[in-house]
């Protein structure tokens, strides 16, 4: 029985159409199709879980909990929608419970693409070795996200030539995926003095090919302020992040390179934003709490979590410490 069984066939084309609207990135599109689809059938969930997927890839989390509960409260093991609840949940840092979420997809629907997501969860916890373990029972998978999750795996637990070897070979099929690009410059730079690697890279990004590569722009960031030289890399970061605004791990860092540069206004300007988009990083609140105390602002610290909290009900963490800040300054 095929995932569409029971769907009319109305909906089975609706279906189909938000499935190739949403491959090209058209979710507003995609998301009326699947809107009218329920209006045939409103009690099949796969498609209130791709409903729910697409409201995840826009960022509006609140709607996709609300939507991927009401699938679970109607078939708790449902594996589209455990696998959902497992992505919210990995958002807000809560990994356990995420972890357990994909396994329990993963006995219902036992494909590569849950292992996949269990062994990214398990090396999220810095469980390298039994992610890379469950990686092993993917036989000769020759897909670039399994193979790019298994060469970051063996980098951490100090197998780089193995690494090495699958970004080379990842490279050779595409040219042109920059993580990949990334990680062959990362990797053969270990061992190689700063200063040359920073020189080199700097070479790379005048060039064409280079100068709008934001994993580039980020790699070199890294290595500039390894070497102590924070304003270039806060600088460089901060290039990174405008060419990759969706990615908050480049905004988070120019936000740490500014606070050791005792630039108190730009590091609160810079991980507030950042925390907007990524609200359950832990280390990112931290810093933002003494960032806005050393200001004399904690007021401010207050607001942004009023704000963030309002858009994420579900960040229990920040709705705790959003509570105890209002206690300490009794309001």
């Amino acid at each position: 029985m095929g995932i569409t069984t029971g769907l009319s066939r109305f909906s089975r084309i609706k279906w189909e159409r938000a499935l190739a609207l949403k491959k090209r990135g058209d979710y507003p599109a995609a998301e009326k199709e699947l809107e009218e689809a329920i209006e045939e059938d409103p009690g099949h969930l796969l498609l209130k879980s791709s409903l729910a997927d697409l409201y995840l890839r826009q960022g509006r989390v609140r709607e996709a909990r609300i939507l991927t509960d009401a699938i679970l409260s109607t078939d708790p093991e449902y594996p589209g929608a455990l696998y959902l609840s497992g992505r919210i949940l990995q958002k807000e840092n809560r990994l356990e419970e995420a972890l357990q979420c994909f396994r329990r997809a993963h006995q219902r629907d036992p494909g590569e693409f849950l292992v996949l997501k269990i062994a990214e969860t398990l090396r999220r916890m810095m469980r390298y070795e039994e992610a890379l373990e469950l990686l092993d029972t993917i036989p000769e998978s020759r897909r670039p996200s399994v193979l790019k999750e298994k060469a970051m795996l063996l980098a951490r637990v100090g197998r780089l030539k193995e690494a090495l070897r699958i970004y080379e070979d990842l490279h050779k099929r595409d040219p042109r995926d920059r993580f990949v690009r990334k990680e062959l410059y990362r990797l053969r730079g270990k061992e190689r003095p700063a200063e040359k690697v920073i020189r080199e890279m700097e070479t790379v990004l005048s060039l064409p090919s280079g100068k709008e590569d934001p994993q580039l722009h980020g790699y070199l960031a890294q290595r500039l302020k390894e070497s102590g030289r924070l304003e270039e890399a806060a600088a460089a970061y901060g290039k990174a992040s405008r060419l990759a605004p969706d990615n908050p791990y480049f905004l988070k860092q120019q936000g740490y390179c500014l606070n050791r540069m005792k630039d108190t206004d730009g590091a609160i300007r810079c991980l507030s934003e950042a925390l907007r988009r990524d609200p359950g990083d832990y280390i990112a609140r931290k810093t933002l709490g003494r960032l806005f105390a050393a200001a004399g602002n904690p007021e401010g610290f207050i607001s942004l979590l009023e704000e963030i909290v309002e858009k994420n009900p579900h960040q229990v963490r920040l709705l705790g410490t959003l509570k105890k800040l209002k206690k300490q300054q009794d309001l």
